[in-house]
């Protein structure tokens, strides 16, 4: 059980960092990116059914997914301004 609980933690806090890192560059900075994300992970601290913790792990990976994406389509559409298209 404890091998378990060891790997459980790593997975939670490689997910943790990810996130951190990837919130540093969040384009809103009204939005308090790490107070969020901190208190749901301090939230979900005690969770212990193996089948809720593996939904917080999905939430977490589904939320940096989805916040790469943002970042990808932010950059996007700066380029677009930046070097509008021609008219041929």
């Amino acid at each position: 059980m404890a091998a378990t609980a060891t790997t459980t933690r790593l997975r939670a806090i490689r997910l943790y960092k990810e996130l951190h890192r990837i919130g540093r560059d969040y384009p809103e900075p009204s939005y308090d990116f790490h107070g969020k994300l901190r208190r749901a992970f301090e939230k979900n601290r005690n969770l212990t059914d193996p089948k809720e913790i593996e939904k917080a792990f999905a939430l977490g990976e589904y939320i940096k997914k989805e916040t790469l994406a943002l970042y990808s389509l932010s950059k996007y559409r700066a380029l677009r301004r930046a070097y509008p298209p021609t008219s041929e």
